[in-house]
């Protein structure tokens, strides 16, 4: 995806506070991606590689996906539901002030993302900061996968 889908005035960003921003679509984690994450960070752990072993030597049943191999996908995700801000010359991940894996990703999974902005902050000006409380839920999984608060900066 090219960026994100819709546009916000800070106006409107700051009366959103609060409320979630959207459910990003579903996304399958399969083998492939996780072997390919696998290889690109050098983190080749049978737990994520070798689904013969992990179905014998782990409780999971088989393979899953890398921590941050799911904490990857929250960019993209954004990009489907948290608006850019109308006036903005450029924006970037800023970081997590929290951050939890919950569960593990069984390979084959689906997950997607839920967005709830919880601060908009322009007292930095010319730049604004962004916090959103991000899950990522596991399709038909009572606990999500991960949960997080992330920042982006921007700059008008």
């Amino acid at each position: 995806m090219e960026g994100p889908v819709r546009t916000a005035s800070p106006e409107q960003m700051r009366a959103a506070v609060g409320t979630e921003m959207g459910v990003s679509n579903w996304v399958t984690i399969d083998q492939k991606m996780v072997d390919t994450f696998a290889h690109l960070t050098q983190d080749t752990y049978f737990i994520h590689v070798d689904p013969e072993r992990a179905r014998r030597e782990t409780p999971y049943g088989g393979t899953i996906a890398h921590g941050f191999l799911t904490l990857s996908l929250v960019a993209n995700m954004a990009y489907e539901v948290c608006p850019y801000v109308a006036g903005s010359k450029s924006m970037v991940n800023y970081g997590f002030n929290r951050l939890r894996f919950v569960s593990p990703v069984p390979t084959g999974s689906r997950v997607r993302a839920r967005f709830r902005l919880k601060d908009f902050d322009t007292s930095m000006a010319p730049q604004w900061q962004t916090t959103y409380d991000v899950t990522i839920e596991i399709e038909g999984a009572e606990r999500p996968a991960l949960v997080a608060e992330w920042l982006g900066r921007g700059f008008f």
